[in-house]
Order: C-alpha cells, then structure tokens, then sequence
C-alpha cells in the first residue's frame, strides 16, 4: 500500500519563503566600526532576490559555485540565501585558511565567481594571480583600488536589479552549499551538502532535545559563517523566526561582552576558545551582563568542566555542548541532561560530548571494523550516518572514511546506552603510553580547571621506555603564577598516576587551526625543533 501523502522536495527556497512570510519583521544585526546595522528578513529576502538576478546577468548557471570571502554580514547572510535558492552552489571560503590550501579550494571547487569583503582584499590579493576558475570579484563595501585587478561594486550590481527573481524548481538532492575542510592533514577537502540535508538539519536545530532554536531567540552568530554554514544557524533563522546578530571581525572578548550587554541576544553560538575569552573580559568588565542568554552551544572542541561551572557560577548561564564536524553539516549530538536529573548532577551530563540527535545514527568500532558496546566504557572510533551526513567529499576518493554507508569520524571515546558519547581523543592526537590510551582532551580540562590556567593543550612527545608521554603546554592568566610541581600536584589528585605528565611547558599562546581549535601539529613540530622550553619532573 502506498502513500496518499503529497511528495514537495525540501528545497532552501521554501525556507526562505517562509522566513519572508511569516517573520517578515524580523531583524538582522550587523556590528560595523561606526554602529549597528539593522535590515527585517523581508529586507535581506528582496536583497537575496536582486543579487541572484546580478549574478543570473553575469552568467552564473544552475550548478555553477560562487565563492564568498566574508566577515559574518548581511551581505554574506545574503548570499547564503541567494546562491543556493537559484540553483547554484555558495562555497564559504575560510578566510584563515594558509594561501595554498585557499588557492587549492578555490580551484579544485571551481569557483567562478568571488564575493569578497572589502576589508579581506589583502588576503585575497595574495593568491589572485593564482585563480585558475575565477572570471568576476565583487566586492562588498567601499574601496578605492585594489591589487584584485578588475572588480564588480556589490551595492551598484543590487542596485540595477529589481526584487522579484523567480526561483527555480530544483532537485532536492541538488548541491547547495559546498565547504572544505581546514586541512589539518593533507590538502582540505570538500563537502557538499544538498538541499534536502540542509532543510532537514534546520528542521532538527529547532527540535527541544538539539538546539532548540525558535521564534523567540535572538541569536548572536560568533561561529564563522565561512565554517560549516554557521552551524546551520542562517537557514535555521528564516525556519524559525530567530533573529540573527553578526559581529563581523569584532570576535574578541571586550567587543562580545559589549554586544551581548546591548544586543540582548537569547543564544550565542562559538567555540569554547572564544568563550574563555569571553569570561576573560567579563571579569574586569563591572558592565558585563548575560542576562539575556539563556543558553551557550559552544563546539569545534571539548568544552572543560571550569568553563561551565564559571558560566553557571558567575552568571547563572547555561552553556551546552555541541559535537560535530564539516561531514555531519555539523549537528549531530547536543550535551542535554536526561529529564529528572537533579539540578546538582546536570554538570556530570553537560561535560560530555553530546547525546545523539534524532535522524543520526551513531556506532562504535574496534580496529577491525567491530561493532563495539555502547556500554560507556568500552572505546572506539565513532562512526555515523544520516540524512545530513556525508556520503563521500568532493572529487576526491577516501574510502579509508566511507564504508558501509557509514562516515568514520577519526574522533575516539565511547557511547552509552542513552546515546551520550564521550570524546577522548582523536585518532591523530591520542597518547599511546605503554600499550594504554591517555586522553589529551581529559588531561586539558583538568589542567585548565586550575585557576592559575587560561589554556592548556596536551601532545604525546616520544618516550625510551612508554613509546609516548603527554606533553602539557600551559598559557597562564595575566597576572597569575603557578609552576610545573604545582600543576603536576593538582592534575595527580584528579586522575590517575600514570596518566599525570611529567613533562611541562609554559608559552604565551597556544597556535590555533583556521576554525580556532588547538592547532596541536604546530605544537608537535615545535617541540621536534627544540623550539618549546620543556620542563620534566623526575620526581
């Protein structure tokens, strides 16, 4: 027996016209040098209209991708609506991205058009004469020359366009948004996620048990539109009616805590090395307030227990963890607490990783490929599927990550029988210490719960007799003291013995990755050089 059911492809389009139709008034914020800018979805939805009929004018084709080099803006918010909506491809490029691996996603994607803001022409000009597939740059915002070489003004092309394009009937299994990797091993690589996945992880973003995002939500995007949709946070404001506030390049704690003081957002979404930065400020800010906020998703990384707590304890806000990556587009589990869970036990709940979606599946898997129990102890690699999942990444063959219609994560830990998973490790930065695993994320947010500690992250150096041992880099907080025997003292009544580092560096920074995670190969190569003041303790 078959359906009588009506069969719509799930198509952006539709999505934006429900943003425009129902929650036409709604608002987006833009933060500049000079103030904040204010447009309704009704503005941006127009807008969106009269660039896709600019581009149509400059040639761009169903399928055709349109890169964009962005602060997170209007103008970007716009694009991100537009591109897709007319059946092409937006590709976010990472503005942090090393000038090779942007010339080579800019290629290998091939771009035929750039969207670029004005104030991000410098880094663009570096790799220009290198753009093998670009044939138009527009430039958003005003300028008086630049080393691009010929260039497209983005106000006047919307300006000789009227609203009113016709958007086109569309595949739901169309691309629609194609974002690479940060290239952390090898060449980055691309994904490209469809209408339908895109319209199905809006609909989850909004569901109580994920993210939960909704009419009455104002949302302060600190996550970088170039990075994984934004989270998915653009299309799920038009779904929903939630209200967007785009910081631009203003993503330092000072400027944060002001925004968030006179913003008012209700969420904010970022990374957790922005959110310790957050706290930094706060701290000698007497007008800090996060009053307003009734939730924090932080993601990207592990999120340390002392950050909640200084959240929870500070400012009574709550702060959630998120988990996912570039192949899950990213929602795949939200640390929720179970309901019933005594208030003084919602902590032990909010430090894990995450607890898996609805419309994501999760697994386990020895070496071998077994599946193993998810019995919150037993570790071994996450692998995951799902309708916002990725199947394979962009001109480029990886089987060592497909099989069996499953993504192999590279991230290790384990998964109960609730469906809450653990992060130990990834697979690249796990310790191997004679024949047993020590978890370097574990060791980091032990070490960053002493109050001497502003960050700490944890490589695995080379050992004669235990193969490897962790190496702990600690950058302290301004005005704060604290030695090697005194960290190694406090980490040594928190876990176990042979898990406790002997050795022990102090620098002034940790290097970031291009999405603003621990960059631990740059730490690894460093060490190898000689170039980290290394402590041991023998004692």
């Amino acid at each position: 027996m078959r359906s009588t059911m009506q069969d719509a492809p799930l198509l952006i389009r539709d999505i934006v016209r429900h943003g425009e139709w129902l929650y036409a008034n709604k608002r987006v914020f833009t933060v500049t040098p000079t103030g904040v800018q204010e447009a309704t979805f009704r503005d941006v939805s127009r807008r969106a209209e009269q660039l896709a009929a600019a581009l149509t004018r400059l040639g761009v084709k169903p399928g055709d991708r349109v890169g964009s080099f962005m602060w997170n803006n209007q103008a970007h918010m716009e694009a991100y609506l537009a591109v897709p909506t007319m059946g092409a491809v937006l590709h976010t490029l990472n503005i942090r991205l090393f000038p090779e691996h942007l010339t080579y996603v800019v290629n290998h994607g091939g771009d035929r058009v750039l969207i670029v803001d004005a104030s991000l022409i410098p880094l663009l000009a570096k790799v220009r004469s290198q753009l093998t597939t670009v044939e138009h740059i527009i430039v958003n915002g005003p300028t008086e020359s630049t080393d691009l070489g010929p260039v497209l003004d983005y106000e006047t092309l919307l300006a000789a366009e009227e609203p009113g394009f016709a958007w086109p009937d569309l595949d739901e299994r169309d691309g629609a948004i194609m974002c690479y990797t940060s290239g952390t091993t090898g060449q980055p690589k691309g994904v490209v996620y469809s209408h339908r996945s895109t319209w199905l992880h809006s609909l989850a973003s909004t569901t109580a048990n994920s993210i939960g995002l909704c009419e009455k939500d104002r949302c302060l995007l600190i996550v970088p539109m170039f990075h994984v949709n934004a989270w998915g946070a653009i299309f799920s404001a038009f779904f929903a009616g939630m209200e967007l506030i785009m910081p631009q390049m203003f993503l330092q704690g000072e400027p944060l805590v002001r925004i968030i003081r006179e913003l008012r957002p209700t969420v904010s979404l970022g990374v957790p090395t922005v959110w310790n930065d957050v706290l930094r400020a706060a701290e000698s800010d007497a007008e800090a307030d996060f009053t307003s906020l009734r939730g924090i998703l932080a993601g990207g990384s592990a999120v340390p227990r002392s950050m909640i707590e200084a959240f929870r304890d500070r400012y009574g806000r709550t702060v959630v963890q998120g988990w996912g990556m570039t192949e899950t587009s990213p929602l795949a589990a939200v640390a929720i607490p179970p309901a019933g869970t005594p208030p003084e036990k919602e902590i032990d709940y909010q430090v894990r990783t995450g607890r898996v979606v609805a419309g994501v599946d999760m697994r386990i898997t020895d070496d071998d490929g077994s599946v193993l129990p998810n019995d919150g102890h037993t570790v071994g690699e996450f692998e995951i599927r799902g309708p916002w999942i990725a199947a394979s990444y962009y001109g480029v063959d990886a089987p060592e990550r497909f099989h069996d219609g499953w993504l192999r994560t590279g991230d290790i830990g384990s998964l109960d029988a609730e469906g809450f998973m653990v992060i130990s490790d990834r697979t690249k930065d796990v310790i191997k210490s004679g024949g047993e695993w020590i978890s370097s994320v574990e060791l980091e947010n032990t070490v960053m719960a002493h109050p001497a500690v502003f960050e700490a992250a944890v490589i695995a150096v080379p050992d004669d007799k235990w193969q490897e041992r962790p190496l702990c880099c600690v950058v302290l907080r301004p005005d704060a003291t604290a030695t090697a025997e005194e960290l190694r003292a406090f980490v040594a009544e928190r876990v176990v013995r042979w898990w406790v580092p002997e050795h022990w560096t102090f620098v002034e920074e940790i290097p970031r990755t291009s999405v603003g995670k621990f960059d631990k190969k740059v730490l690894r190569a460093q060490f190898a050089a000689g170039a980290l003041a290394v402590t041991t303790l023998t004692s």
